[in-house]
């Protein structure tokens, strides 16, 4: 992988242990076991014993290699045929059958909790207050359609193998925190089932706060903490990598990487080209990532018009919406999905 020590794999099979032990990984089988060196079979019983995992080698020949009966010597497995130990074919449908159908695949996504990623301040002081929760405070990000959702999960675990950064933009997208705030949450700040974490703040925004976890983001949420117990054993900052790795991208760019960003501004009128002329190149356009103050509990100088850069501000989330929603009304990007019946 790339950002490491070069021909150290040991931070590779660092990492796939921690998505193993984060997904519930516990079957694993290999195929053509017989071309792995020694030194591959070691790592992959090292793998077992973290992980705990049932190893399956599969060797396309009538008998063991000499180098994997070494290896083996003194580990608890069992040689089998594969014919004994795998089920006969069955006729199936067709693959694509079972592909799920991903209707936003492709497009770009915007996310109105992407919109108060960025951040004003400095990162505060390491904080291990007991936070309230997020509903207590009367603080609402805004969710994501089902379809949405999906879509957002989906590109999160095939985008990277670091789960650091697959955790840190998924949280931004389910608790439009800024990075200010992504920056405090340590791995005591996690639940050990990942369905709560607790992000910090010094009294800027609205102070401290613990978020439900979605269903969809806690195995790379779990994945970012099992890193850090693996390599270290430490309570890190939970967003970053514990390994050292020196290439990864920033946040941002990795969201544009995805697809993902915040809504942007409306795109200018094409004006009508003259019949004969040749139609001019467009130019890329460039991803907005505007500075927000909707959050900030003391107003800036600068006017939130011209931080958002013409973006759309997010939409309300606090105080000014309590009474609204009290009443069961509320937008439809923000809050729960399902409203409680009007008083």
């Amino acid at each position: 992988m790339t950002g490491y020590r070069q021909r150290d794999t040991a931070s590779a099979w660092t990492i796939a242990a921690a998505w193993i032990l984060a997904t519930g990984t516990t079957h694993l089988m290999l195929l053509r076991a017989h071309y792995l060196t020694p030194h591959r079979l070691r790592a992959l019983l090292h793998l077992r014993q973290r992980t705990g995992l049932h190893l399956s080698l599969v060797c396309h020949r009538a008998y063991l290699p000499v180098a994997l009966q070494r290896v083996l010597v003194g580990v608890d497995c069992h040689p089998a045929e594969a014919a004994a130990l795998l089920p006969a074919a069955e006729p199936s449908p067709a693959v694509q059958a079972s592909i799920p159908h991903r209707p936003l695949a492709n497009r770009w996504i915007s996310l109105p909790a992407l919109t108060t990623l960025r951040a004003l301040d400095a990162s505060p002081r390491p904080c291990q207050c007991t936070a309230p929760t997020a509903a207590d405070m009367d603080f609402f990000p805004p969710v994501m359609p089902p379809v949405t959702e999906a879509e957002v999960a989906f590109r999160l675990r095939h985008a990277t193998a670091h789960p650091h950064l697959a955790a840190e933009l998924a949280t931004a997208a389910f608790t439009a925190a800024s990075t200010t705030q992504l920056d405090t949450a340590h791995v005591r700040d996690l639940a050990l089932d990942a369905s709560t974490i607790t992000l910090h703040d010094e009294g800027l925004r609205l102070g401290c706060m613990t978020h439900h976890v979605p269903l969809w983001a806690r195995s790379l949420l779990l994945a970012a903490a099992c890193l850090w117990r693996i390599h270290s054993d430490t309570d890190g900052p939970l967003f970053s990598d514990p390994l050292a790795n020196t290439d990864v991208p920033g946040l941002t760019a990795f969201a544009e990487s995805c697809k993902l960003r915040p809504p942007q501004p409306p795109r200018p009128k094409q004006r009508r080209r003259r019949q004969g002329a040749k139609p001019r190149p467009k130019p890329p356009q460039k991803t907005i990532w505007p500075l927000c103050t909707v959050h900030y509990a003391t107003p800036w100088p600068t006017s939130d018009q011209d931080l958002m850069e013409g973006c759309p501000p997010p939409p309300p989330h606090t105080r000014r919406t309590i009474a609204a929603r009290k009443k069961g009304w509320l937008p439809p990007d923000y809050g729960p999905r399902r409203l409680d019946a009007p008083f």
